[in-house]
C-alpha cells in the first residue's frame, strides 16, 4: 500500500463578520493510499468539508468547475447556446440547460432553507467551499489541469455553488428529468398558441434509467452472526454522478469509509465499525404533473375549483457569448409548480389545458443530515429513524445491516402524499395514457392536490408510516423493482401506487438476484456451507452470470441449427461461458441479440404469473411467427457487431 500525505490549514475571511469576531480555521490531514483513495482527517466537520474539497478538487478539478457553470446557467456564455451537454443524465442543448437551472434555483429560499439545518452540515458545505478554492490558490492558473487550463469559468466557487449543486442532486430523479419540457413552457408574445394534441406520446419512463443492486443479510444467514452488505451501485463511470471513494475520520467522533456523487462532502453509501448500509433507485414517483384548465379568456390563467387563478411569471436572462444581448424568456409558475410544455411527450399547452409539475425534493435541504445522521449511526435502528424523521432521502432505497445482524430496507423518500384512490378519483381522461410512467391529476380541483398530515417535515409529502420499511434477521434485497418482493418470502403488503407497481413481473436483474440469493442459502450452488461470509458474497458479486442466458440460450442454438449465415454467430454462442467477464468471448453478442428480443411479444410459453414471481415468465417461444423474430433479433445483433 502506497501513502502519501498533506496537510491543510487556512484562516476564513469572512468580510460581514464584526471586525474583533474571530474568523473560522479549517484544518484537515489528506493521505492518500493505493488507487490515490483520499483519507480525510479533522478536529470538526469544516475540516472534513475542507478536506474533501480540496482532495476532490485535485481530482476532478475540470469536471466539478464545469458542473458549477452549468447549475449557475452559464453554459451558454462559455461553451455556446447551441452545443449539447449531459444534463443529469440526458443530453440537453445548453441554452435549455441554462433556462432550466436560471428557473430552477431559488437561491434566496435555498439559503433562508440552509439555515435550518444542523451547524455540522452548513460546516460541511461552507468547508467544501474553503477546500475547492484553497486548491485553485494551490496550483496556481498554470497548475489547472491542461483539459481546462486558462478558461475563465475556472473560477472560486461560494456556497451559493454548493447550494445549487445539492439542489440539482435532489431534482434528479423528479423535474431534472424534464427540464427540456420547464425550459420550453414559455408563451411567445405574438405567436399563436399550438392546436389541441389528441394524442399522448411519452417514450421512456421519465425516472432516471439507472439503479443499483443491494442485499443485506441478517445473523439468520452470515457465518459470524453479524450482518453483511452487498452494494453494487450502477451509477455512470464518468461525470459528476460518477462515486468518488473516500474516508472520513474526526478522532472519537467519526470515521466513515464510502463513497459519494461529485460535491458531496461525506460518503453517501458505506460503512463505519457498526453499519453498512447502500442505495439503490427507488420505484416511487417523486413528482406529480397536474392537468390544468384554462381560463378560456386567457391561456395564461386556470381554474380552480370554478377560480381564475393568473399563473405567475419569471423572467429569465441568459448571458450570451462573445457580448452579444442576453437570451430573455418569461416562464410561468402555477400553485403546483412550473409549467412544462413537450410535444414529444404529449404535454401540448393550447386554448383548453396545460401542464405543471410539482417536484417533491424541491427545496430538498434535509439531504445531507440524513446523511450525516446515517453516517454517524451505530445500529439499523438510528438507520431508519434518520430516514423517517427527515424524509430527506431524495429518490433512494435505503439497505443496511449492522453488526447485531439486523438487516434493513427502508423504501423511504420524498414522495407525494396520494393514496391509491386519490390517485384513481383525480385521473383525467390524458391520466391512463401517461400510466405506469407518471401521475397525472385533474389540476382544476384543489381536492386533487397532494394530502397534507402533521408528521411530516414538508407538507404534502408521505409519511414514513405509509412507505415500506422491511426490518429483518434473514436478509432483504432489491434491484430497483417495488418494495413488494424486497425479500421472497414475505412479500410486503400492497401501498400506494405513487411507491411503485405491486404483484407484476420483476426485472430480470431483481430475479437473478433473488435466484442467485436462495442457491447461495439452500446450498444450490456447489457449496454446502449455506452460510454467507464475505468470500461466498463476492463470489455471487463477481460470478457475472447471466440469467437471460440461462433461461434461453439452450433454445437459441437450436432454433439457429441449420441456418448458415447465422453458423458462426451460433458457433461463439455456444462456446460462450454464459458470464460477463471482460474475456468471455461471445458475451456482446447475446447483449445485443437480447437487447433485440426484449420487445418481442409473446417470448414466453409460461406468462407471468403474481404466485411464482421468481420463476415467471419463462420458457422461450420459437416456433412459428415468434420464432422467426428470435432469429430476426439474432442477425440484427450479427449485423451490429460487424458494422461496429
Amino acid at each position: 500500500m502506497k501513502f502519501s500525505a498533506i496537510s491543510i490549514l487556512a484562516l476564513a475571511l469572512i468580510s460581514s463578520a464584526p471586525a474583533f469576531a474571530k474568523a473560522p480555521t479549517y484544518s484537515a490531514n489528506i493521505t492518500r493510499t493505493t488507487h490515490g483513495i483520499p483519507h480525510v482527517t479533522a478536529s470538526n466537520w469544516r475540516g472534513i468539508g475542507y478536506g474533501v474539497g480540496y482532495a476532490y478538487a485535485q481530482d476532478n478539478l475540470c469536471m466539478l468547475a464545469e458542473e458549477f457553470v452549468t447549475l449557475a446557467g452559464e453554459r451558454s456564455l462559455h461553451f455556446g447556446p447551441e452545443e449539447t451537454s449531459i444534463v443529469g443524465f440526458e443530453p440537453l442543448d445548453n441554452l435549455s440547460a441554462d433556462i432550466f437551472f436560471r428557473s430552477a434555483m431559488d437561491l434566496s429560499k435555498l439559503r433562508t432553507d440552509m439555515l435550518q439545518t444542523s451547524q455540522a452540515s452548513q460546516d460541511l458545505r461552507l468547508g467544501y467551499v474553503f477546500g475547492y478554492n484553497r486548491l485553485l490558490r494551490d496550483i496556481g492558473p498554470n497548475g489547472v489541469p491542461i483539459a481546462c487550463r486558462g478558461k475563465a469559468w475556472v473560477r472560486p466557487i461560494t456556497l451559493d455553488d454548493m447550494l445549487r449543486l445539492g439542489e440539482k442532486q435532489a431534482l434528479l430523479a423528479g423535474s431534472l428529468a424534464l427540464a427540456p419540457a420547464v425550459a420550453s413552457a414559455f408563451h411567445p408574445e405574438g405567436v399563436p398558441l399550438r392546436a389541441s394534441n389528441s394524442h399522448i406520446t411519452l417514450p421512456g419512463d421519465t425516472e432516471i434509467g439507472f439503479g443499483s443492486n443491494g442485499w443485506a443479510f441478517g445473523a439468520e444467514h452470515t457465518s459470524n452472526g453479524r450482518g453483511l452488505l452487498v452494494g453494487n451501485p450502477h451509477f455512470p463511470w464518468n461525470g459528476p454522478s460518477r462515486f468518488y471513494q473516500m474516508h472520513i475520520t474526526i478522532p472519537g467522533q467519526i470515521d466513515v469509509m464510502g463513497a459519494g456523487l461529485g460535491g458531496s462532502p461525506m460518503p453517501q453509501i458505506g460503512f463505519n465499525k457498526d453499519v453498512a448500509w447502500t442505495h439503490t433507485v427507488t420505484a416511487a414517483s417523486h413528482f406529480t404533473l397536474h392537468e390544468l384548465k384554462l381560463d378560456p379568456n386567457d391561456s395564461t390563467a386556470y381554474i380552480v375549483d370554478g377560480q381564475s387563478i393568473k399563473m405567475g411569471t419569471k423572467t429569465i436572462s441568459v448571458p450570451m457569448p462573445n457580448g452579444a444581448p442576453p437570451v430573455l424568456r418569461t416562464l410561468y409558475t402555477t400553485r403546483f409548480g412550473p409549467m412544462v410544455e413537450s410535444a414529444q411527450l404529449g404535454l401540448a399547452w393550447n386554448n383548453e389545458r396545460a401542464f405543471a409539475i410539482r417536484d417533491a425534493n424541491a427545496g430538498n435541504q434535509r439531504t445531507l443530515d440524513t446523511w450525516l445522521n446515517i453516517n454517524r449511526a451505530r445500529n439499523v435502528g438510528e438507520i431508519r429513524h434518520a430516514v423517517e424523521t427527515s424524509l430527506g432521502i431524495p429518490w433512494v432505497n435505503t439497505i443496511a445491516t449492522d453488526r447485531h445482524g439486523n438487516a434493513l430496507l427502508a423504501d423511504v423518500t420524498a414522495v407525494p402524499n396520494l393514496s391509491a384512490q386519490k390517485i384513481q378519483d383525480c385521473a383525467t381522461p390524458l391520466s391512463a395514457q401517461f400510466a405506469g410512467r407518471v401521475t397525472l391529476l385533474d389540476g382544476s380541483r384543489a381536492a386533487c392536490d397532494w394530502d397534507i398530515v402533521a408528521e411530516t417535515p414538508v407538507a404534502g409529502l408521505k409519511p414514513a408510516s405509509e412507505q415500506a420499511v422491511i426490518a429483518r434477521r434473514d436478509y432483504v434485497a432489491n434491484s430497483n423493482d417495488s418494495y413488494w418482493l424486497t425479500n421472497p418470502n414475505a412479500p410486503y403488503r400492497e401501498l400506494s401506487p405513487i411507491l411503485g407497481d405491486y404483484g407484476t413481473q420483476r426485472s430480470l436483474r431483481t430475479r437473478s438476484g433473488l435466484t442467485e440469493i436462495n442457491r447461495r442459502l439452500t446450498g444450490a450452488d456447489g457449496n454446502p456451507n449455506p452460510k454467507i461470509d464475505q468470500d461466498s458474497a463476492k463470489s455471487m458479486q463477481f460470478a457475472n452470470k447471466s440469467l437471460a442466458a440461462e433461461m434461453v440460450l439452450d433454445e437459441v442454438l437450436a432454433l439457429c441449427q441449420g441456418k448458415e449465415d447465422l453458423a458462426a454467430a451460433c458457433d461463439a454462442l455456444g462456446k460462450w461461458d454464459r458470464r460477463f467477464h471482460v474475456d468471455s468471448r461471445g458475451a456482446y453478442l447475446f447483449w445485443a441479440f437480447w437487447e433485440n428480443a426484449i420487445p418481442i411479444r409473446g417470448k414466453w410459453a409460461v406468462p407471468f404469473d403474481a404466485n411464482d414471481p421468481i420463476n415467471t415468465p419463462r420458457d422461450l417461444v420459437t416456433t412459428g411467427e415468434t420464432g422467426d423474430k428470435i432469429l430476426a433479433a439474432l442477425r440484427a445483433a450479427v449485423a451490429r457487431l460487424a458494422s461496429e
